[in-house]
């Protein structure tokens, strides 16, 4: 959006928000004959795709610079494809050794597995050496010492009960701000932030107004480090679809929303009677291998129901604190009564002031 004298952009890996890359005709067909592709209208630089992304993205990055006008200031969404699947096995010149990693406590431990999360590994190194690149090339722009740098994941890992899954590792994505002089280097906050207070975190930062139709809050003073910042008590996300795939599984399509508050979080499952589907990895070998032992009783019980139990609940109530895992749902319980209510209330809140065409999860009265 050209805002303020911002030269603005957009280049790297395909940025999915005019339309998804992957269309079928009769949607092509609807998409230009309705002008719904607006991006190179609305931004100066638009570019994504050609050739290796971890490539082409910093090409297009240093492309973008060149084209800033002398003394105007710049706005970049610059977007990378690693980590992501189909995961490269030659990524870095000095691999992860998959006998040497430790897995997360809710992954099966096969060969297989950890192969797989080695590559993962590798890809998360090869991106932190193009953000290196990124960031070097600013100091030898002398942009540095000026520039607002965040680096944000767009989704959770491609992983085990991760990206299409509202547990942790599908919706607590990193977020790292380098601001020279403003942002203190080092600082770590545990405070929650909501994707959508970006853009009102960075209007403000530029010293424009957030516009009044956005639903985000700005967090500068906690980058700022300032007393007077009130935290968030609450954050809230959604499952739908993924891609444009038919709704033949949880994998393509899944109907779910969360309450996050700082120590529990509700996770509302419409879809309960559907079972678990991984996103990007169902037919992986590792994954069918798993399948097999499952069916074979070679899988610990504890794997058995986390992955492949034929229903889910309808709602998920963690303790973050004592269970980080998620192992443990305490709807139900006697003692967290309270706390299931008071989170339910919170995203029955959110959901209708979102217009949710979700059932609501507080019923009315019988």
């Amino acid at each position: 959006m050209r805002v303020s004298g911002y030269f603005t952009g957009v280049a790297g890996r395909s940025f999915h928000l005019d339309g998804s890359g992957n269309q079928p005709e009769e949607t092509k067909v609807v998409f230009d004959q309705h002008n719904l592709r607006t991006f190179e209208r609305r931004l100066d630089y638009v570019k994504s795709g050609g050739g290796p992304i971890h490539i082409s993205a910093i090409t297009q990055y240093r492309e973008f610079l060149d084209l800033v006008p002398r003394g105007k200031p710049f706005a970049l969404q610059l977007c990378f494809s690693d980590p992501h699947r189909v995961y490269d096995k030659d990524a870095i010149p000095e691999p992860h050794d998959p006998n040497k990693i430790k897995l997360p406590a809710h992954y099966p431990d096969t060969p297989g597995v950890r192969a797989d999360f080695a590559n993962y590994y590798d890809e998360i190194s090869r991106f932190d050496g193009n953000f290196g690149q990124v960031l070097d090339e600013l100091k030898k722009r002398g942009l540095a010492e000026n520039t607002l740098v965040a680096f944000m994941g767009d989704n959770g890992a491609a992983q085990f009960r991760g990206k299409g899954t509202l547990y942790e590792y599908g919706v607590n994505v990193p977020l790292l701000v380098r601001w020279p002089g403003q942002v203190k280097a080092g600082r770590v906050s545990s405070d929650l932030v909501s994707g959508e207070d970006l853009a009102p975190t960075f209007l403000e930062a530029c010293g424009l107004k957030p516009l009044k139709e956005m639903t985000g809050r700005s967090f500068l003073k906690l980058l700022r480090s300032y007393a007077s910042y009130a935290p968030r008590q609450y954050v809230f996300a959604e499952r739908g679809a993924h891609g444009s795939g038919l709704p033949n599984g949880t994998s393509p399509f899944d109907l779910g929303r969360v309450a996050i508050g700082q120590r529990y979080k509700l996770i509302y499952n419409a879809l309960w009677q559907l079972p678990y589907q991984p996103v990007d990895f169902a037919g992986q070998p590792f994954w069918k291998e798993l399948q097999q032992m499952h069916t074979d009783g070679k899988l610990s019980p504890l794997m058995s129901r986390l992955y492949f139990s034929p229903t889910r609940r309808m709602f998920e109530l963690f303790d973050l604190e004592a269970d980080p895992n998620e192992f443990n749902n305490l709807i139900g319980s006697k003692d967290q009564e309270s706390i299931e209510r008071e989170l339910k209330a919170k995203l029955q809140e959110w959901m209708i002031l979102e217009r949710d065409f979700l059932p609501l999860p507080v019923p009315p009265n019988q």
